[in-house]
């Protein structure tokens, strides 16, 4: 069977061809993605980065640590607690100490004077920079208030002597540069004198000791909250010590999405390349049974088959992915999707996984096909009919419909159970292929009068082109759903996911619209930064207006006695306030009761009646035992927990909401509000625009990441489209001749090819719609469900361009091979045998 498989293989190489396209390059991006995630299990090594100089550094306790009957559970702290005075003062007696503030500052034009992140600046006390690696290029070190040492990165323009505005976290102010030190890569600085960084913020957050690290512990004691760090540990005082592992989740996310989708999506394509060659070669296979070929061994010829394109095709993939994988990992770093560090390692492991599951995938595929070929009788020779009869058997039926139920039950049982769950991207990333699969299933049965309906219209203008394309449509039935598929894949993924994204940022973007009163928005913009003291105390001396300052913290509790979940939260100054600003969806209890012994919590807790307490670890690893007060709806996920001021001991107000009252001067109250923003640096926006700006777009990263899953859905769409009909129209060219015979001109057999193959593309769109239509009617029952009125968006221009993509690519494979086929006379054509 072997060698009568390599005969046929060779004879008929253009029905393998894409096959091999396939499967190789569904192996290459498997081995590329798979290298590319086994880099993103480990993070590097990276050493101890602002301290390395330090001996030892105290500070907060950052790490959570809970007792649990299956072991020691623990959860990083959003606020660890400042180092106290009398504690510093207490290890001066130990040895010489400096007390290391970190607070939030900008300089205008930063990114061009400095040459460095404007988000990325913080002022420190210069007292400390002998522990750090910050040394002097330029100039000398700050003695006065008004004086400032800063970092400078490539094409910086600031020079020693300069004049430069600071906004700090008492207000804007001029100052001198003194001093210029390289930047370190961690983060970006403007260094103060001791005294000045104290009055600008006296919280101490760490203290480096030039003492042993034993006696600075003897000193510190235990039970104090506090950390001593030296060695390695010193990293954990590093600006983001886990950045570099926070940095690969969404890498390693992505990577396993488009691994996933290109398994999928190669499964699919190699099984539906499979099986319509086997149609194609049906009287093939019935000469091979009239020659006494049982149908066993017709089976095994097909899986023979498979097996050398398997073999063939996986050693060409891992070769391919080896070659990609540095190029993509390059390619991710330069797009911001990974950092810059992400480098492909040595790792093999992932070219074995690919091998295998490109032969695997290569069998599995061809399951379907050669239990089909097995029974094709030996009168199936005779036949010399183009025209497919059972083209769905009952089997097939059987199993399409419980594919498609079962995708539909998982969906209505999400809705049920819990609609937060369908918007999750895992959810609506996953949710799809089920429905793909199912109406992939069902097309034999869908394409014939879909087709129809889609060409009632061109059937009846003047010429037969439409009339022939209609009925060549409904004659071939499995070259039309083999066709259809990969366009149906690649429609419903492209609608799916990039429609639900752009849903659900729409709902959130609504839902704020709807859970603001604020006139005015201010906010601090990056993620642990906080806003000047200076700007919130000139918008509270606004008059006729209503101002509700928040913190960013979080609060941790132990679930079912096993589990932390910290969940993120917000302190606010005053409830009255914030029920004054906001307009949040209370389900129960009231807003306004929130107190420092109480807490507002959400749906999703597993504690959710009012007046019950629930213990709960505050940000700064404080245990509370708190009242529930109010409960909130979840809603698209942003309505968190709310906690009083005093339950959010070291956070910096990073949120002001300001709501202008009723009859009061609006054109006062934003001239005096913009004029704060403008001396301390600070952005105020309209309430609109602020909304606008947040919250109705998707990262660049994962815009990136969804174009990237879409190009290899593409991709694999053309493959699967140009070695189908590229069969199709090379098994067809005597029906081409004969209709040269009947008087049709070249130009009119050709457009009736290109016209075919678009309404064929058509129908898989149509086919693809229906699927994204149910899942973005998912995500708005979800929505509906969760009190979020919003409507649904579809990503029109992404669809376009897929569809336009898929008619193209079809409308060149199927006339460029009829173009060839017919530069043979008609009668020589005609009399072709196969």
């Amino acid at each position: 069977m072997l060698s009568l498989a390599l005969r046929g293989m060779r004879t008929r190489w253009v029905t393998f061809v894409g096959s091999f396209v396939a499967l190789a390059l569904g192996v290459a991006l498997i081995a590329t993605t798979g290298l590319a995630l086994a880099a993103t299990f480990d993070a590097p090594e990276r050493g101890t980065e602002r301290f390395a100089e330090a001996r030892v550094v105290v500070q907060g306790t950052d790490e959570l640590k809970a007792d649990t009957p299956i072991g020691v559970r623990t959860s990083a702290l959003t606020d660890p607690r400042a180092v106290p005075q009398e504690l510093a003062d207490r290890l001066k007696k130990v040895g010489a100490t400096a007390e290391d503030r970190t607070f939030p500052v900008a300089v205008r034009g930063a990114d061009r004077r400095l040459g460095t992140d404007a988000d990325a600046l913080v002022g420190h006390s210069w007292a400390v920079a002998a522990a750090t690696p910050y040394r002097l290029s330029t100039g000398r070190a700050p003695t006065a208030p008004g004086e400032v040492v800063v970092t400078t990165g490539p094409g910086a323009q600031v020079r020693t002597g300069d004049r430069i505005e600071v906004a700090a976290p008492e207000g804007t102010g001029t100052r001198t540069v003194v001093g210029t030190v390289p930047a370190a890569g961690f983060e970006s600085a403007v260094f103060f004198t001791a005294a000045e960084a104290a009055r600008l913020a006296p919280r101490i957050d760490r203290l480096t000791v030039d003492a042993d690290p034993a006696a600075v512990r003897a000193a510190v004691g235990t039970g104090s909250g506090m950390a001593v760090l030296s060695g390695d540990d010193r990293r954990r005082a590093d600006p983001d010590p886990d950045r570099d592992k926070e940095a690969l989740v969404s890498v390693n996310a992505l990577l396993g999405t488009a691994a996933g989708i290109t398994a999928f999506v190669s499964v699919f394509v190699v099984a539906s390349t499979f099986t319509f060659a086997v149609a194609q070669r049906r009287r093939e296979f019935g000469l091979l049974r009239m020659a006494g070929a049982t149908p066993g061994q017709v089976r095994r010829m097909v899986y023979a088959e498979a097996l050398v394109i398997g073999v063939l095709a996986s050693g060409a993939g891992c070769w391919l992915g080896r070659w990609a994988a540095p190029r993509l990992a390059s390619w991710m770093s330069g797009q911001g999707i990974a950092p810059a560090w992400f480098r492909i390692g040595e790792q093999t492991w992932p070219l074995h996984v690919a091998f295998w599951t490109g032969l695997t995938v290569a069998l599995c595929g061809v399951v379907v096909a050669s239990f089909r070929a097995g029974r094709t009788g030996p009168t199936a020779a005779l036949r010399e009919s183009a025209v497919d009869s059972g083209a769905m058997p009952w089997s097939r039926r059987l199993v399409a419909g419980a594919v498609l139920l079962t995708g539909l039950g998982l969906l209505v049982m999400a809705l049920v159970d819990n609609p937060g769950d369908v918007l999750k991207r895992k959810t609506y990333i996953t949710q799809p292929m089920l429905l793909i699969v199912a109406f992939a299933l069902f097309a034999p049965v869908l394409v014939r009068p879909l087709a129809r309906l889609l060409t009632w219209l061109p059937a009846r203008l003047p010429g037969a082109v439409g009339m022939l394309a209609r009925e060549n449509a409904a004659a071939g039935v499995r070259r039309t759903a083999a066709v259809a598929a990969p366009v149906i894949i690649t429609v419903a993924l492209a609608c799916s996911l990039m429609g639900t994204t752009a849903t659900i940022n729409e709902a959130k973007a609504a839902e704020a619209r709807t859970q603001t009163r604020a006139d005015y928005v201010a906010s601090a913009g990056a993620a642990g930064r906080e806003l000047p003291a200076g700007f919130v105390h000139a918008a509270r001396s606004v008059p006729g207006v209503t101002v509700s300052t928040s913190r960013s913290t979080g609060v941790t509790v132990l679930e079912e006695g096993t589990a932390l979940v910290r969940s993120e939260a917000r302190a606010v100054a005053s409830a009255a306030d914030l029920a004054e600003v906001s307009h949040l969806p209370v389900v129960a209890g009231k807003l306004t009761d929130l107190d420092d012994d109480s807490i507002v919590v959400n749906e999703e807790w597993l504690t959710t009646r009012v007046g019950q307490r629930v213990p709960v670890w505050l940000g700064d690893g404080r245990k509370a035992d708190l009242r529930i007060t109010a409960v909130l709806a979840v809603g698209t996920g942003n309505n968190g927990v709310y906690l009083s001021e005093r339950n959010a001991a070291g956070a910096g107000v990073d949120r002001v909401d300001i709501k202008v009252a009723a009859g009061a001067d609006r054109a006062a109250v934003d001239r005096r509000l913009h004029a704060a923003g403008e001396a301390s640096g600070v952005e105020v926006l309209g309430a609109g625009q602020w909304i606008e700006t947040h919250y109705p777009r998707s990262s660049e990263s994962t815009r990136l990441g969804l174009l990237m899953i879409l190009a290899i859905a593409l991709v694999y769409t053309g493959i699967a489209l140009a070695n189908t009909l590229v069969m199709a129209t090379t098994d067809r060219v005597r029906d081409l001749a004969a209709l040269r015979l009947t008087g049709a001109t070249k130009s009119q057999v050709l457009r009736l090819v290109a016209v075919e193959s678009v309404m064929v593309v058509v129908v898989g769109a149509v086919l693809g719609a229906a699927v994204s239509a149910v899942n973005l009617l998912g995500v708005r029952t979800a929505l509906g469900l969760l009190d979020v009125r919003s409507s649904i968006v579809v990503p029109w221009p992404t669809v376009g361009a897929v569809i336009a993509a898929s008619a193209l690519l079809a409308v060149l494979a199927a006339t460029l091979p009829a173009s060839f086929a017919l530069r043979t006379r008609p009668v020589e054509l005609a009399g072709m045998r196969e």
